[in-house]
């Protein structure tokens, strides 16, 4: 018989372990294993199909899933809401059972609270549907204060938790659950941090080695306990006389343990894995999430050859059935609404610097309330505003309208001014859940007038690419086009690397216009009445290193693109263009959140945008320097800055802001 010191947690409900206390106080572990849908009398794959491949057969075996839940404590008071949606997500998943590693409480402390944590921790848990099983951890037991009792907390553990050490069978494989925080039996002290405390009592190791003997013809065995003792250093050496039970006994899989609040694995050692759990809610620095510093929960799947561990990050899992049509919609239209109305800008002298007011409205464009956060900053710590932190709960069809100070003392348009952003956050909110919206980054614009042109360079200068975020970015407003206005997109590129899909000079969502250089072919698209007219070049047409000028040009009848001079292809574009509100990217594409991408490599001169068709016939001469033009709306010669912001001898003084790497560079020709 296995003896527990205590009757062991009951979960609210079980469909798949029943856990039965004898009279006596055995624990003894009754499985009721799920019917499984297998075909013994008949063929397992059923089709009229003749002449396909056969599928393969998977393998039938009774196979289970069950997680494991790091450290709650340690942390603040709303990791209990971590568990909480850990809970939630372990549920949607479904496992058989779930274990944890200790440090279910706070603990430290005397009976109130201890008792008061206790309540909160199992209230959390009863809403899983499916049994969980606690070990205990040093939060668990230690008491803190006056009146300490020699065993402190392990009374009240082993009343309102379960015994200090025991274990469940479940499907033909054992769960041992071991206990790694006894007092020092010479000194009475408990301190995890000294080796001579983290010894294993005769008791418990006796208990081990019987219970191992109990369980050598399970199939699989599994371990837990707090503290990772294999690990040494401060815990000794006394884990090699468990390790050598566990390895000896043949059966055993793998070890969990906690306490460390980060992820490790330390196995296998003697076919024995050994894993070391972070949080589920404990305190999480975060130092490296991606390397284990993270809330999460590793689930375990079990099979007859052997299991496989994944671990998953609290808020990784998502219930399908929850995202019905109304969600999927609503959510799309509040992301593609989720940009600021300016509807006033300060002024702002570069000489003398200033102050004024940003008016910022926005919309609930959804059927359900959104909370929306907006976050005011600048990279240019110049700025200042006030306040810098916008919220609200934006009922459906609701428009809320913030105020915001920007100030900032003079400093001119060197090469740290920035403009001020903004970045939102939104929340959509069910009726039971909450859908948090991507993060959107908006510039805000300032009124500066027409900027002053900059000195001469020594040289010729044009636009390095790097096909990895380098970019310029001109909002839709500077760039605006009537649908019916005639128009012609040109530039001088050096191309480098253009395998795949390139975007050149783009604002093209399903409309406008746009120059594409992928795989070395060139593509001018227009968007005329509610399909892209386009006229393509092949691929293999451009050679890397070398300077081409390509033009696009549309007259409202017909689509032409020019390379090099000559006439390479035209189709019909009879009707009006279809226009939008993003912006026109120089060296990438635009998606529709206004975001470069598929970005260009190479160098990029002379870019201009004209409210006319300046080309036609088979041939036209161009320049290496592009002279004026009366109808460009935007003319880049890349001859230097104003700030971020290449100048621009256009009419309209464009405003092309540098992303990522992108930077003007002298050329010898």
């Amino acid at each position: 018989m296995l003896l527990p010191r205590a009757t062991p947690l009951m979960p609210r409900r079980s469909l798949r372990t029943l856990l039965a206390v004898s009279a006596a106080g055995a624990l003894a572990g009754a499985a009721m294993p799920l019917s499984h849908a297998q075909s013994t009398d008949g063929p397992r794959i059923l089709t009229d199909r003749t002449g396909a491949r056969t599928p393969e057969l998977t393998t039938e075996e009774d196979g289970f899933l069950f997680a494991v839940f790091g450290d709650r404590t340690g942390g603040p008071p709303e990791g209990i809401e971590v568990l909480a949606e850990a809970v939630a997500e372990v549920n949607l998943i479904d496992p058989d059972l779930v274990m944890t590693v200790g440090d279910l409480i706070n603990g430290y402390n005397q009976t109130p609270e201890w008792m008061e944590q206790m309540r909160e921790y199992r209230a959390t848990m009863a809403a899983l549907d499916c049994p969980w099983y606690p070990v205990a951890g040093n939060h668990d037991v230690y008491w803190r204060g006056e009146g300490r009792p020699p065993e402190e907390h392990e009374a009240h553990y082993e009343e309102h938790f379960g015994p200090l050490w025991y274990a469940v069978e479940h499907k033909g494989c054992w769960f041992l659950v071991l206990y790694t925080d006894e007092a020092n039996p010479e000194t009475g002290e408990r301190n995890f941090n000294k080796a001579e405390c983290q010894r294993m009592s005769e008791a418990q190791l006796a208990w081990l080695a019987a219970t191992l003997e109990r369980t050598k013809d399970a199939r699989h065995v599994f371990a837990f306990v707090h503290h990772p003792r294999w690990t040494g250093g401060r815990y000794g050496d006394d884990w090699e006389k468990v390790h050598g039970l566990l390895a000896a006994a043949g059966n055993v899989r793998a070890v969990f343990g906690g306490h460390i609040h980060h992820m490790r694995y330390d196995g296998p050692r003697d076919g024995i894995e050994y894993f070391t759990l972070a949080t589920v809610g404990g305190h999480q620095g975060g130092t490296v999430p991606s390397a284990g510093w993270l809330h999460h929960y590793e689930l375990v799947h079990v099979r007859d050859d052997g299991i496989s561990v994944t671990s998953y990050p609290v808020g990784s899992a998502t219930d399908p059935r929850a995202l019905t049509d109304e969600v999927v919609t609503e959510t799309a239209r509040v992301a593609g609404a989720l940009r600021f109305q300016v509807a006033a800008q300060p002024a702002w002298d570069a000489a003398r610097g200033g102050a004024g007011d940003f008016v910022l409205r926005w919309t609930n464009p959804s059927t359900r309330p959104v909370e929306l956060v907006g976050r005011v900053g600048s990279r240019d710590a110049r700025w200042g505003f006030f306040p810098d932190h916008l919220q609200g709960t934006l009922a459906a069809g609701e428009t809320a309208e913030f105020t915001v100070r920007a100030m900032r003392g003079p400093g001119g348009l060197d090469g740290a001014f920035a403009l001020p952003e903004v970045t939102l956050q939104a929340d959509w909110l069910a009726e039971d859940a909450r859908f948090a919206l991507p993060l959107r980054t908006q510039e805000l614009p300032v009124d500066l007038g027409r900027l002053p042109a900059p000195p001469l360079p020594a040289g010729e200068q044009v636009l390095v690419l790097d096909g990895a975020g380098a970019c310029a970015v001109i909002p839709a407003r500077q760039v605006d086009l009537p649908a019916g206005s005639h128009l012609t997109l040109e530039c001088w590129y050096m191309p480098g690397d253009c395998a795949g899909r390139r975007g050149l000079l783009a604002k093209t969502e399903s409309s406008e216009y746009g120059l594409f250089v992928s795989d070395f072919g060139v593509d001018w698209s227009v968007h005329v009445d509610g399909a892209y007219r386009q006229a393509a070049a092949p691929p293999g047409t451009l050679t890397r290193d070398r300077w081409h000028h390509l033009a696009g040009v549309w007259d409202g009848r017909e689509v032409r693109l020019y390379v090099d001079g000559r006439l390479a292809a035209s189709a019909p574009a009879l009707g009006q263009r279809t226009t939008n509100t993003l912006p026109l990217i120089l060296g990438a594409d635009v998606d529709r959140a206004g975001n470069p991408t598929s970005f260009s490599t190479g160098r990029l001169d002379e870019v201009r945008l004209s409210s006319a068709a300046l080309y036609s016939g088979p041939r036209i001469e161009v320049e290496r320097r592009l002279t004026p033009e009366r109808d460009a709306l935007m003319h880049l010669h890349m001859d230097g800055y104003a700030g971020p912001w290449i100048h621009d001898s256009g009419s309209r003084g464009v405003r092309a802001a540098l992303r990522g790497a992108a930077a003007l560079e002298l050329i010898s020709e």
